[in-house]
């Protein structure tokens, strides 16, 4: 970062299924296009966080959800994101403005997809591993 370079504020959410599978989006654009990560996004002005993780969810996932605890939070160059748990309370899953694609995994499938950097040692510190 630069002298002067303003951090942006961002969410993304964990959400888990019924059977413990977590949801990730597959990013449709940079940075990371074609990775895949938690759902979220730019806090807008005006919003707070809650108010950001529900639009968020619902622009890329189709997903309603209730907003919960804060997870944790990680600088990813000049955005700095808070992570929050999440409940699904409507919706129907699928991939949004923002998103390839989207899907529950569970931690056998998140080995296998190309995540963005850090998601997974972020995950595991957390210990927010899907089953």
């Amino acid at each position: 970062m630069t002298l002067g370079e303003d951090l942006v504020p961002c969410v993304g959410a964990l959400a888990y299924d019924h059977s413990g599978r977590l949801l990730l989006v597959q990013r449709a654009n940079e940075p990371g296009r074609g990775l895949w990560s938690l759902p979220g996004g730019r806090v807008e002005p005006g919003e707070d966080d809650a108010a950001a993780l529900v639009r968020e969810m619902a622009e890329e996932t189709g997903l309603m959800v209730q907003p919960g605890d804060l997870v944790g939070r990680v600088r990813r160059g000049h955005f700095e994101i808070a992570d929050y748990r999440c409940r699904v309370v409507g919706g129907t899953l699928l991939a949004g403005d923002d998103a390839l694609d989207a899907r529950w995994c569970d931690a056998a499938t998140l080995l296998e997809l190309p995540l963005v950097p850090l998601l997974l040692e972020t995950l595991r510190e957390w210990g927010a591993l899907p089953r």
